[in-house]
């Protein structure tokens, strides 16, 4: 493996885990938005006690993410700079908005409804915009003349591919919200916020699948080089649709510890997390080796390999810090049961 292929390999690491943690999040902020007037199921106060702590541990990845294009793919990033000028402009600002308004949502009690509106309607906004990314760098609707790149907005606006990113975005956030809301209400022994979760993913997930396929349809018509790329690996994107089969059948399997209660919220987790990654898997392998199609590789964009190095290590010294501190958040967030059912 190269020293660019490793580079990008960490860079997209570091996507997918900010965007199955980040969806979660956002989803989060969503639901507690929509049964705020619903007290008695308690869905709301599940979805805040989910969202209080994961946003700050959420923002600790996009700060990677930025800093690790700019550090191993300098080349790259004035390119990505100049094009997501706009787009990239509009994520920040909805992003500051939204952590302010999540601070001063716990403050500020008499304006907890407006703010927990706020951060609802940004946190289903963010991820519709940052999954906008990867259209622009499908190399459709970016003009290189003379040396210097320029983002064609208007094509990007009428493009149905950008559309299908973004509902899949908006549908695979709600679902994977759910489901661990679904989850976290298991085993805060809330039944009816349980039920309700289990609904909505059972709803949502067919509509993120069918996002998913109106994406690769789009993306014949559009971008033809990375779909074929993409069928390639046929094999493994059906095994990517079967983890998803798993996890919706995980929803009606009867529950091992409670036998009342239909569902296996954490397979289903599991599984679909699972999918999504074979998934990105695919997409990104069929990416390669461009970062903005067809003038910017991972080659030409990438940073001296003196420089990558002393990076990388420093990376892998940062998490072998960090990571302990994810897995006992984890657990404390996940099992110990003197948070996860006080509810108050």
């Amino acid at each position: 493996m190269t020293d660019a292929l490793l580079a990008i390999t960490v860079l997209w690491g570091f996507v997918f885990i900010y965007s199955v943690m980040a969806t979660m999040d956002f989803g989060a902020g969503f639901w507690s938005m929509i049964y705020i007037n619903r007290e008695k199921t308690m869905a709301t106060n599940i979805a805040n006690r989910y969202l209080s702590p994961t946003w700050e541990v959420t923002n600790t990845f996009i700060v990677a993410l930025v800093v690790a294009i700019y550090s191993m793919f300098p080349g790259a990033a004035y390119t990505l700079g100049t094009i997501l000028l706009v787009p990239g402009s509009i994520i920040l600002l909805l992003l500051a908005l939204r952590s302010a308004f999540l601070v001063f949502s716990h403050i500020a009690i008499e304006y907890k409804k407006p703010l927990t509106y706020v951060s609802g309607i940004t946190g289903i906004l963010i991820p519709g915009l940052l999954i906008s990314v990867l259209p622009i760098t499908h190399g459709t609707f970016v003009n290189f003349e003379n040396g210097q790149q320029e983002l064609n907005l208007m094509k990007l606006l009428s493009s149905p591919n950008e559309y299908a990113f973004i509902g899949f975005a908006i549908s695979s956030t709600l679902f994977l919200s759910s489901l661990l809301l679904s989850d976290y209400s298991k085993a805060a022994g809330e039944k009816e916020a349980y039920l309700i979760y289990r609904r909505d993913a059972i709803i949502i997930g067919p509509i993120s699948l069918l996002m998913a396929f109106f994406i690769m349809l789009t993306l014949k018509n559009e971008a033809r080089w990375i779909y074929d790329k993409m069928m390639l690996d046929w094999p493994l994107l059906a095994v990517s649709a079967g983890f998803f089969l798993i996890g919706g059948v995980a929803l009606f399997l009867p529950s091992l510890i409670k036998k009342e209660i239909k569902g296996m919220p954490r397979v289903a987790v599991v599984a679909v997390t699972i999918q999504y990654l074979i998934a990105s898997y695919v997409y990104g392998k069929a990416h390669l080796p461009y970062m903005v199609y067809p003038d910017v590789t991972i080659e030409s964009g990438f940073t001296d390999p003196a420089s990558f190095r002393a990076v990388f290590i420093t990376y892998i010294a940062g998490f072998a810090i960090l990571f302990p501190g994810f897995f006992y958040f984890w657990r404390l967030f996940m099992k110990d049961k003197r948070y996860v059912k006080n509810m108050e």
